[in-house]
């Protein structure tokens, strides 16, 4: 799919323009950015979990029409790859100095200017959401607001520590095998026997049995590992947060901390039913409304007759406190989707 040069072109189909990926050299190490929309517009910029690409981490959202329709109108996206996690990429000797998650959070500053970009919108799932919060955090003006889907930001406990330790040695070890797949997966979806959207558990499977990938899964798993707690610092984080947490995930209990932290003039909670970590994949068409009235709080919108039948939120239930002045247009306060019959 790609050259040695890292440059290819993935065809959106008709839901996006054509992205280009970009080998930006950094301080910390060349980092692969795919580009989709029209340059001209505001800056998304992305990261994925651990184990990810974009490709598996935001194509659902993508390619949902209504959420495609919405982020493609008001950005330009950029997908930024942890290091060694896009399509093709070689592999990252063991060798090479560890990266911590501040050093691939400053690495995103010279990506931005690289791009030559000024403030952006950012959008991350998991460990990709602590990255981006992380810096946004370090680099306030360079943040417009952040979009967090099962977000990390606190010190990861004894248990996640020890498992992800585990997860290390085996990957560093043997590479891809059945119980590291097993528990990357459990991380991603919780239910595994129940999960509805076989094609899509299949795609990442498929993605996680690349054993080429293993050194530079491992690599940014020790990053994610040795994470610092934000918790103090988000009170004065003070760009504009949404975070999005499927009823059924692991890290359900850190996002409600996160939100609790945050000052409640910034930051508004959405409960995903039916819904596991990755909420981007498993149900796209419940982010759609709430990133709506989310942008309307930056005079961006996607202008549309109706409300699709087939989103699960309708304006009825949406609050209308999500509509109020208090600086953003969102005011803190958790919404629980129904997914529709």
């Amino acid at each position: 799919m790609g050259d040695s040069s890292g440059s290819v072109s993935i065809d959106m189909e008709a839901l996006s323009p054509r992205g280009q990926e970009h080998l930006v050299e950094t301080t910390y190490g060349p980092v692969c950015v795919a580009v989709c929309g029209d340059p001209d517009k505001p800056a998304l910029i992305t990261y994925p979990d651990l184990a990810l690409n974009y490709m598996f981490c935001f194509q659902g959202l993508l390619f949902c029409p209504e959420a495609s329709s919405l982020l493609l109108h008001n950005f330009c996206i950029y997908h930024i790859s942890p290091l060694g996690h896009e399509l093709g990429a070689p592999v990252i000797s063991v060798d090479a100095p560890l990266l911590s998650a501040d050093d691939l959070a400053d690495q995103i500053i010279e990506v931005l200017n690289y791009f030559g970009l000024g403030a952006v919108m950012c959008m991350g799932v998991t460990a990709g959401a602590y990255i981006l919060t992380l810096f946004a955090m370090k680099y306030r003006q360079r943040v417009l607001g952040l979009i967090l889907v099962s977000p990390l930001c606190q010190a990861p406990s004894w248990s996640e520590w020890l498992c992800n330790k585990v997860m290390s040695n085996l990957l560093y070890y043997y590479g891809m095998c059945g119980v590291v797949k097993e528990l990357l997966l459990k991380r991603k979806f919780v239910d595994m026997l129940k999960f509805q959207n076989q094609i899509l558990f299949k795609n990442a499977e498929e993605l996680l049995l690349c054993e080429r990938q293993s050194t530079n899964v491992w690599r940014f798993l020790e990053a994610i590992n040795g994470r610092v707690d934000l918790s103090e610092g988000l009170r004065k984080l003070q760009c504009r947060t949404l975070i999005f947490i499927g009823e059924s995930s692991g890290y359900h209990s850190e996002a409600v901390h996160m939100t609790t932290k945050l000052d409640r003039r910034y930051g508004a909670l959405v409960e995903v039913q039916g819904s596991g970590s990755l909420v981007t994949e498993e149900q796209p068409q419940a982010m759609v409304i709430p990133m709506e009235y989310f942008l309307m709080g930056y005079g961006l919108y996607r202008p549309t007759q109706s409300i699709s039948p087939r989103s699960p939120l309708s304006p009825t239930r949406i609050s209308p406190e999500l509509l109020s002045p208090e600086n953003m247009g969102l005011k803190l306060k958790p919404i629980k989707t129904r997914l529709s019959l």
